[in-house]
This record gives C-alpha cells, structure tokens and sequence, in this order.
C-alpha cells in the first residue's frame, strides 16, 4: 500500500487528527486506483489492530507510525528472507525493492510537501527504516534507502529552489539514488581534517574536486552525491568548522576524474559500499547547497536525523533476529523438551526483549525531540537546545545497537549448529549487526559525547 493511501485511509476511519495541509496533500496524491478501493478500506479493520509483530509492544505510538508500519510490512512482504539469502550471498544490489519503495511514495516520507514528499517527520521515517530491517530484510535492507532519506535533509533544508526543483523530485521517484560522501580514510571521525578539496575554477563555473571518500554505501548505482569538502584550506580558517562546504554532486562514472572501487565486506553485502577517488573532477558550481565555507554547520542538521534512523534499523534487527531465537526455542525439541524450557535458553532472551524494549523508548523519544525541534524554529517562545537533541540521539544510536548486538549474537547461540546455517538467516542478521555499533560514530566516541556534554568530564582526545 502507497503512502498516499495510507493518510486517505486515516482520514477515512477518522482514527487520527491531520493538519488539513497533509489532508490535501493526500487526496492530491490520491490515483485512480486507490479510488476503486475505497469500498474495501472502509469496511476494513483499523490497521493498529493487527499489528505487524508480536514482539515488540507498540503502545505509545502515534496512529501515523502503526500506519508507517504496517503499510511497509506490506511491501515488504513482497521481498521474502530468501530474496535477501540469494542477494547477500550474490551481493546484488535490490534494485526492485527500491523501486517498490519508490513507486508507493516512501522514499519522499521525511521531505517537505512543498517539494513532492509526505510532510511526516523522522518519528516516522525511523519507524519505517525499522520496519524494513526487522522484515527479514535487515540492514541491506534498510541501507539501500538509508541515504535517500536522511542525506536529503539538509538538501531540503538549505538547496536553492533551482536545486530542489531538479533533484529532489528524481529521489522521491527513484529515478536518482543518493550516497554521501563525508567519511575519509586519513581522517575517520576527525572529520574537521579532512583532506577532499574543491577548488573554484577562474572562471566561476566549476569547482574541481580531488581526494578520497571511503565507505560510501550505495555508491556504484547513486546518480547524486551529497559531498563535504574543504573549499578554505584548514590553515586559513579561524575555526576548524569553517571552510568547509556541502555539495549536491553528479556521479558520472565514465569520466576519467571519478574512480570507484567496491569495497568486499562482512555484511550487508546486497549494498556496495566503495573507495571513491576525485582527481579534478569538475562540478557545477551550483551544486553547492548553502553558503560556502558552512558546509559542516549545514551537515549537523543531518547527523541526529541518521542516529535516529540508523537506531530503527537496529531495533528491527534486533527484533528480527529474536522473534527467530524465540520461535526456535520453542520449537526445537532436545532430551523429548522444547530447548525453550530450560531458563539458559529462555532468560537470555528474555533479557534480549527488555533490553530492545528500552532502546525502543530512547530512539522514538530522541525522534520525537528531533521533530518538535524542527517544528518549534519557526515558532516563537519554543525551543528545544541543540546539545540536548544530540544527546537523545546519540544515546539511542548507542543503545540500540548494543541491544541489537546482543539479541542478534544470542540468536545464532540458541540456534546451536544452525545458527551458522545460511537458510535459517540469524547468522545473516549477526554478520550485519556490527554495522550501527561501528557507523556512523563509534560507541567510544558516543561514550565520550555524553561523558563531555552531560557530565561535564574533560575532553580526553
């Protein structure tokens, strides 16, 4: 079920309260075909009635997100555990799961009306980025749209109506993919020293980029970049921060200033992640977004947004990879008993649940601050502070991941031998764990956010 279907029908049940801006955003998106269903949703049942899992409890949630919810289940149902089997061990890039993402609407969830998306916050995006992971479809999954939702914030944000106008339309639909391309092999998370310049040609027109980007998921099939590069170098800035500027590049493979190479990695192995090398490779000097020299100031608006997405993902496949330790635990029989009796089975699991449960009301509270923060700039007397949102998202990031380690690590040990077996999946789901402890920020770098902001500690690096 689309996106747009998915508001009409709330409005048709009467179950939430929209503003009427997204109720005419949704009957403008309505198509025919969603027309001559009508009869049919409205005799249907409210869809927080069936809930998508078991196993997470979804009290608390707003009616939007259980609708989020179960409107991408549906989609992704389409996309069995065998598919994502078949596309980790080939490392095929899934191609038509974008596409079906796409096609409904989703890719557009977290961008303005205005420029063709739904309008819904990052509440809502991480609900669906969760969705996607604990669908079966875990982190390659959620990692092949990762980019298209988050790094267009700060497009959205910033770009100039001649950029959003020819951009983010193409996302939204799925013609274009987006990567983004921040992190540096010589640099890391010491991100105020990296080394990409992009150098003004004398005329004005181009910026020529050279250095290299590392890890940059998705690269080998995205059309855009969203590129950091030093435009002042470090030595002529009074800040660190400053000189630094934010592009909206073309990725034209065939030109001989751009190279790429496919990085062979332990999980997730549907996506590509890649080397990139710019050797003078010319950009529109339109493809700047903002102001040059703010680049990094412009970037931050979309780093809390991905702690909060990259915690939905790990709380998906955290719950995936449980929902499996459970089932088998239940079902598999040793010494004529269900191994699930025995408390060594049952009360690491158990603990696994509670633990995701608590990273679940991190992540949705850090989401729900991010949005009231966005929502509250152009309202006077409201406010939210910025280290506070920072806080809240970095330490859902932390805490999910470290759930979904657990809970992943203790479904292939439940599993026994099969654990290790490709067609029962947790060991797919542990391969690809690792990835929200390690990106986009490391947990000691994390520990040591909230240890300076919080605590007050001193700086120990």
């Amino acid at each position: 079920m689309g996106l747009a279907s998915c508001l009409l029908f709330l409005h048709l049940h009467n179950e939430l309260t929209v503003t009427h801006k997204m109720l005419r955003l949704s009957l403008a998106r309505t198509l025919s075909p969603i027309r001559h269903g009508l009869a049919h949703l409205s005799k249907a049942a409210p869809f927080s009635t069936s809930p998508l899992r078991s196993l997470m409890g979804t009290t608390g949630f707003t009616e939007t997100q259980l609708t989020v919810r179960e409107a991408v289940s549906q989609i992704c149902a389409n996309f069995p555990n065998t598919y994502w089997q078949e596309h980790d061990q080939t490392e095929q890039d899934p191609t038509d799961f974008h596409a079906a993402l796409a096609k409904a609407g989703w890719l557009g969830i977290a961008l303005p009306e205005s420029l063709g998306g739904a309008g819904l916050g990052i509440s809502e995006a991480t609900m669906m980025m969760q969705t996607i992971a604990e669908s079966g479809a875990g982190m390659a999954g959620a990692q092949s749209i990762h980019a298209n939702v988050y790094a267009t914030q700060p497009l959205a944000k910033f770009g100039t109506p001649d950029q959003l106008k020819s951009t983010i339309p193409n996302i939204i639909s799925g013609k274009w993919r987006v990567c983004f391309g921040v992190t540096e092999p010589n640099a890391g998370l010491d991100t105020l020293r990296l080394s990409t310049t992009a150098t003004k040609t004398p005329d004005g027109q181009n910026y020529l980029i050279k250095g290299q980007k590392i890890w940059i998921t998705c690269a080998q099939v995205a059309s855009k970049m969203i590129l950091l590069a030093r435009t002042t170098p470090l030595s002529q800035v009074k800040k660190a921060s400053d000189g630094l500027s934010l592009f909206c590049i073309p990725l034209d493979k065939s030109h001989p200033g751009l190279e790429m190479k496919r990085i062979k990695k332990l999980g997730g192995r549907a996506v590509d992640a890649n080397e990139v090398f710019f050797d003078n490779y010319p950009i529109p000097a339109d493809s700047l977004i903002g102001e040059e020299g703010k680049g990094f100031k412009i970037i931050l608006h979309g780093m809390n947004a991905e702690r909060c997405l990259l915690a939905g993902e790990a709380l998906g496949l955290g719950y995936a990879a449980l929902g499996k330790a459970a089932a088998y635990a239940r079902d598999r029989t040793v010494f004529q008993r269900p191994i699930g009796m025995n408390q060594g089975i049952a009360h690491p699991l158990a603990e696994c649940y509670m633990n995701l449960e608590a990273a679940k009301l991190a992540t949705y509270h850090a989401a729900r601050l991010y949005d009231e923060a966005s929502k509250s700039q152009s309202e006077e007397g409201k406010s939210i502070r910025m280290d506070e949102i920072g806080v809240a998202c970095n330490s859902a990031k932390y805490l999910a991941a470290e759930a979904a380690f657990k809970a992943c690590e203790r479904a292939v040990l439940t599993h026994g031998g099969m654990g290790y077996a490709v067609e029962f999946d947790v060991e797919r789901y542990f391969r690809e764990c690792l990835v929200p402890r390690i990106a986009p920020v490391s947990r000691e770098m994390i520990l040591n956010y909230v240890a300076e902001r919080v605590l007050q500690l001193p700086r120990s690096y």
